[in-house]
């Protein structure tokens, strides 16, 4: 026979309906970040309250944008984390991305850049290495190729002008937006990513294929060349 004991639920199960609840009313925009990843947590980690797991995690990884974007070893050695929420938690990074990928493939990128630079700083602006991407456009200005070209060094990479201009001939590209990322943080171009882009672009005219923009991103912000009037 059961106890009154036994029949009244633990703190953190109405918590945890609270949390979805207020979800499906409110969305997320008002949680913080420990809370989101409270919610994600439920889904993974049955009867246990998650709440300090959560803000462990955020401690640990300074920020709820640090937790997702964390090695995936590494937020398994977390004390309470298994595998398979790790990998839920990976896997809604990677979901995030993909998203804004097929959102941006289907978009004019020229005309409505702002899809374009959600993309790039989310898939770009945390990587521990310098990555050099190419973005090859078709006559609607629709992406038809994404690709990392070369990846670096902390502060360089190297880039080839004849691997680049191979690959969009391979892609029928009539236009190109070149991007990559300073993992120091601040996106204001070097004299060498000035010079490579003028080096790019002369190479590009050559097979009447025209450079709509250089994008260098960071975590503090990003800078185009084309807004800035150096293209």
């Amino acid at each position: 026979m059961s106890s009154k004991k036994d029949l009244i639920s633990p703190d953190y199960i109405n918590h945890r309906k609270r949390l979805k609840e207020r979800f499906l009313i409110n969305g997320i925009k008002a949680s913080k970040g420990y809370e989101v990843l409270e919610l994600i947590l439920t889904f993974s980690i049955a009867k246990k309250d998650v709440k300090p797991l959560a803000k462990e995690l955020i401690k640990k990884f300074k920020t709820f944008q640090g937790v997702l974007d964390a090695p995936l070893k590494e937020i398994g050695k977390v004390k309470g984390i298994g595998e398979h929420t790790a990998i839920l938690i990976k896997l809604i990074r990677e979901s995030s991305d993909y998203y804004l990928r097929e959102k941006t493939l289907k978009t004019d990128v020229i005309s409505s850049p702002a899809a374009l630079l959600k993309y790039l700083k989310s898939t770009m602006a945390s990587l521990k290495d310098e990555h050099f991407r190419v973005l090859f456009l078709n006559s609607k200005n629709e992406i038809i190729r994404d690709e990392i070209v070369q990846t670096g060094t902390v502060d360089e990479t190297p880039v080839y002008p004849r691997k680049i201009l191979s690959k969009a001939l391979e892609a029928n590209a009539v236009s190109l937006i070149f991007a990559h990322n300073h993992p120091s943080g601040y996106p204001a171009p070097s004299h060498h990513d000035r010079k490579l882009t003028n080096t790019l672009i002369d190479a590009a005219q050559t097979f009447s294929i025209k450079v709509h923009d250089h994008i260098v991103i960071g975590k503090n912000g990003y800078f185009s060349f084309k807004e800035e009037g150096l293209i």
